[in-house]
């Protein structure tokens, strides 16, 4: 059971987290669609920090015994939260914990292996990089099935697998202290899905979120996000984003049965009002009409 010094840490992380923005973003200078890279780091209690670089997030993880890490991003990023890391702690990275698969999440692991660190990821990460292999991208030193314990020090991260959503070797991790779930790809707090939802089971997705929405949840630290989002939630936002993929699969499905065959049309027709202030449903709510057709049109 968590202290009540832990809660209200905690809390105070939550409401001081928008204050601090500004304070702790550390500009780039590499452009990107009229936009500049960022990185920031928010301490959100009990020696857990957010790492953001440009919309991507991770966390790391202080402990008597060393650091724990999530996704290490790409060399870059992975470079800038080591330094970050450093301005905390002198205790090496012990730990390295893999989400998923994609490349964009994952291809900075090689700055830690210096510190000796550990790699550890879902079983089926080992055919994917052997099919897709990376030179920045070490395999993982330690795999499982359904679900593994990261200990360090007085520490433990819970980790589990919930099947085929996006991809087939994603996973969750969650802080049991503080009831705080990291997710990355499957839960984006007031966001459309992402463009055409690549490497998503539309129907997969919405199972999962069901089954994590059953997990003993206050708070979760969604992957990505922009600077303006907080860098955490509550868990509300897993049952909002599970709502939605429902939703657009009904209004696709519903245009269908009445005769309207061309993904083109559906696009054109299928509109989700309740969703319009959530990040690019102009520009991406099309894409994912047309993904919903295609699962619904070819069983893909």
């Amino acid at each position: 059971m968590r202290t009540i010094l832990q809660k209200v840490t905690l809390i105070v992380g939550l409401l001081i987290s928008s204050l601090v923005m500004a304070s702790s973003t550390f500009p780039t200078q590499e452009p990107m669609g009229g936009k500049t890279f960022g990185h920031s780091v928010k301490h959100v209690g009990n020696g857990i920090y957010v790492f953001r670089w440009w919309v991507y997030r991770n966390f790391f993880v202080v402990t008597d015994d060393g650091v724990i890490i999530s996704d290490p991003l790409n060399p870059k990023a992975a470079k800038l939260m080591q330094s970050e890391i450093r301005k905390i702690t002198d205790k090496p990275v012990k730990f390295v914990i893999y989400s998923h698969n994609h490349h964009d999440h994952v291809s900075g692991g090689n700055v830690f292996k210096a510190e000796g660190a550990k790699y550890i990821g879902h079983k089926n990460m080992l055919k994917q990089l052997e099919d897709h292999p990376s030179p920045v991208l070490p395999t993982p030193d330690i795999v499982f099935d359904d679900n593994y314990t990261v200990k360090l020090g007085k520490r433990t991260i819970e980790l589990s697998y919930f099947g085929p959503n996006h991809g087939d070797s994603l996973i969750v991790m969650r802080f049991p202290e503080e009831k705080i779930l990291f997710v990355t790809d499957i839960v984006t707090p007031r966001r459309v899905a992402f463009r055409g939802m690549p490497d998503f089971w539309p129907d997969e997705w919405v199972r999962s979120l069901k089954e994590i929405e059953r997990m003993d949840v206050d708070y979760v630290i969604s992957a990505h996000g922009p600077e303006s989002e907080p860098a955490i939630d509550p868990a509300s936002v897993i049952k909002e984003q599970r709502v939605y993929i429902e939703d657009l699969m009904t209004a696709v499905k519903k245009a269908m049965d009445a005769g309207v065959h061309s993904p083109d049309a559906l696009r054109k027709q299928v509109k989700l009002p309740k969703y319009e202030n959530w990040q690019y449903y102009q520009q991406w709510l099309p894409m994912n009409i047309e993904r919903i057709w295609a699962f619904y049109h070819m069983g893909w």
